[in-house]
């Protein structure tokens, strides 16, 4: 495969103001943003339930960048990337595949946050020598605990953002103390810093297929993780209430090669923008490492 030609744009100092590129693959359109120094092994970002390329926060974006080639993407059917959306997780990690291969990547690094860690997962699975190494962020393993509840550990935290108009990651991704609050505005004042060239909104239909896949996730039996030979940085808060912080545990305990980051204190699942000058640190480190 060749390689994609090089963006007529030069690369931005700041995931605030990255250019939005795509790809084709296929016979759709995958769109990225991409920063920081090119060379070495890049790392690729997946995300959660429901997010855009917006969804990000830049300071967690900026931080890996400052010393790392970073990846950020829309799966098919999200955001502005067309075609339609998968409902199982499998065919969300063939996307993910076919689009790093696209960019001409025969080797990256990969974070994967809640709904993006259960696609690492699988791409580990199923095309392991494309990996290096991985971060998993607020995520469980195939059947782990509470996942298939999602529906219900969610609504009433939407419910209460809409009564409040506050949106739902206000009382979803943060604890209801004084300190998590004030995390929360952050996150999400952090995220409206971008006035130019928006991502697409979450289509409905994109909605409902991630659902399905998270709750199939969610129903699986427990899978075997041996096999997954990688190094694995594994991250949350202490307090996620929807992908239940045991998860979290769980993973680190089952991998072969996996390193649990202590759990934040007073957060939840959105401990790695609350804590992202901790979290950068250590997935800088982490993703430094020679053995």
């Amino acid at each position: 495969m060749n390689p994609p030609e090089a963006p007529t744009t030069r690369p931005s100092p700041s995931y605030q103001n990255a250019p939005t590129q795509s790809v084709r693959v296929a016979s759709d359109d995958f769109v990225y943003r991409e920063l920081g120094p090119r060379g070495g092994v890049p790392l690729v970002m997946l995300h959660h339930f429901a997010a855009n390329l917006d969804d990000w926060d830049p300071r967690v974006v900026d931080g890996l960048a400052a010393n790392r080639h970073t990846i950020a993407f829309d799966n098919r059917g999200v955001g502005a990337s067309t075609g339609t959306t998968p409902d199982t997780v499998e065919e969300m990690a063939a996307d993910a595949i076919a689009f790093i291969r696209a960019l001409g990547h025969d080797q990256v690094d990969l974070l994967g946050f809640s709904l993006g860690g259960f696609v690492t997962q699988a791409i580990a699975q199923t095309d392991p020598g494309l990996i290096r190494r991985i971060i998993l962020a607020g995520t469980a393993p195939a059947g782990g605990s509470g996942i298939a509840k999602i529906r219900r550990s969610s609504v009433l935290p939407t419910i209460k953002g809409i009564l409040r108009r506050r949106h739902p990651k206000y009382y979803l991704f943060f604890t209801g103390t004084t300190n998590g609050r004030r995390a929360a505005q952050a996150y999400l004042d952090h995220l409206t810093a971008r006035r130019k060239d928006r991502d697409q909104p979450v289509a409905s239909s994109a909605f409902n297929a991630q659902l399905k896949a998270i709750l199939r996730w969610g129903r699986q039996s427990p899978q075997d993780l041996a096999g997954v030979r990688h190094p694995v940085l594994v991250a949350n808060g202490e307090t996620d209430v929807m992908v239940p912080s045991q998860n979290t545990l769980d993973l680190a305990e089952r991998l072969p090669n996996g390193e649990l980051v202590p759990l934040y204190r007073d957060a939840g699942h959105g401990a790695i923008f609350q804590y992202h000058g901790e979290f950068v640190a250590s997935a800088l480190a982490f993703l430094e490492r020679t053995n």
